[in-house]
């Protein structure tokens, strides 16, 4: 399936040389996932709803500032190579271009729309995030802040003294309470207000109560229900227990999982592509696939490399965070780590999963002797 009857020519441009206010302007009146941004009139980049709620830049700053590069899209470029180059872009928006010249715009809700009738083939539990990164009730905001930050997420379970789920936290909950309140006519100081608020606790933000969705569920019922609520993401629970928190799955997920192959070699999938340096999608898929070979009876069905740009930077080389999660026939093993550019973070977090998955097939070597230990006791 292309693309060509999925895809928008309702969209909106603005110049790079215009204020963020006009763009401010844009996203409150139609909503788009983003705009387009042109710079004399040739296409420059894009601008999404989410960079502008998360900065603090002023009004009066250009639109140039936080223009970003997106995938560039042919009119007829098939789903799933669009899917993958959303994610591997770290882009929820991209522009699609014939003959050279922006035809219209995608976004992944529109892809999801376009492919849901076939998403029924697929349950919860072949393409979610297990092992869900959670942050208690009492935690402040500045906490989640830093948690989301360290984990690359935009979205946080909330869990009670006991472990069970209360709520969800997301970036947006955050930059929107944030927002109302600097709104407020004050006498203080504006930086005293914000760090009072980063001492809050998320329990005063976050939101409840929160959707649930098991992990047989089939994902087209899982992607209706987050276009039904205008959710981005759900929590994953155990069929006997809503409670818990078992994982999430999110749009990215069902993105991802349009673009798994059944090729010969193993498919690595990588996001924020752009940020490689010294180091190919060749040189990583290797490298992976080398611990793959070791641990043969550990079947690898998918991988998925996602890295992140610190602000941080040594001799010009920015702090980069790199997180690989294998998708396996004993369930999903991560690791990750942190460098001055993507092939230091690559080799780090390499290390880390490699030791991750010793642990886990320790772990399950454990287990299978206890079994047989206890099916000898039964048999005296």
């Amino acid at each position: 399936m292309d693309i060509s009857n999925i895809a928008t020519t309702d969209y909106f441009e603005i110049e790079a040389e215009e204020r963020l206010g006009q763009a401010r302007s844009i996203f409150e009146e139609e909503n788009p996932k983003g705009i387009v941004v042109t710079k004399a009139g040739e296409y420059d980049g894009v601008i999404t709803q989410k960079q502008l709620l998360q900065s603090h830049i002023e009004d009066q700053t250009k639109v140039a500032t936080l223009t970003k590069p997106a995938p560039k899209i042919a009119r007829n470029d098939d789903v799933r190579e669009v899917a993958r180059a959303l994610v591997e872009g770290g882009s929820k928006v991209a522009p699609v271009f014939e003959d050279g010249k922006v035809w219209g715009i995608i976004d992944e809700d529109m892809i999801l729309e376009g492919v849901l009738d076939n998403l029924d083939a697929l349950v919860v539990e072949q393409i979610y995030t297990e092992n869900a990164v959670t942050i208690p009730e009492d935690a402040t905001l500045g906490r989640v802040i830093n948690l989301m930050r360290e984990h690359s997420v935009s979205r946080l379970p909330v869990v009670n003294e006991d472990g069970f789920l209360t709520g969800m936290v997301t970036t947006h909950d955050i930059v929107d309470f944030v927002t109302r309140n600097m709104d407020k006519p004050t006498t203080g100081e504006r930086m005293g207000d914000s760090d009072r608020m980063l001492d809050l606790p998320v329990y005063d933000v976050m939101s409840s109560p929160v959707e649930t969705i098991s992990l047989d569920a089939s994902v087209e019922d899982a992607v209706r229900m987050m276009f039904d609520k205008n959710y981005a993401g759900l929590v994953v629970t155990p069929e006997d227990d809503d409670r818990v928190v078992g994982g999430v799955v999110t749009k990215t997920d069902v993105l991802r999982a349009l673009t798994y192959t059944e090729e010969d070699h193993l498919d690595v999938q990588i996001t924020n592509i752009n940020l490689l340096d010294t180091i190919s999608r060749q040189t990583i898929r290797e490298s992976i696939q080398e611990i793959t070979d070791k641990y043969q009876d550990m079947q690898v069905r998918h991988a998925h490399v996602r890295f992140h740009e610190h602000k941080e930077k040594l001799r010009g080389t920015p702090l980069i965070q790199c997180k690989i999660r294998l998708r396996t026939n004993r369930g999903q093993v991560a690791g990750s780590g942190e460098g001055y550019g993507a092939e230091q973070a690559f080799n780090v977090a390499r290390d880390t999963l490699e030791r991750n998955v010793l642990e886990l097939k320790g772990l399950q070597s454990d287990r299978e002797y206890e079994g047989q230990l206890l099916r000898k006791l039964n048999e005296l």
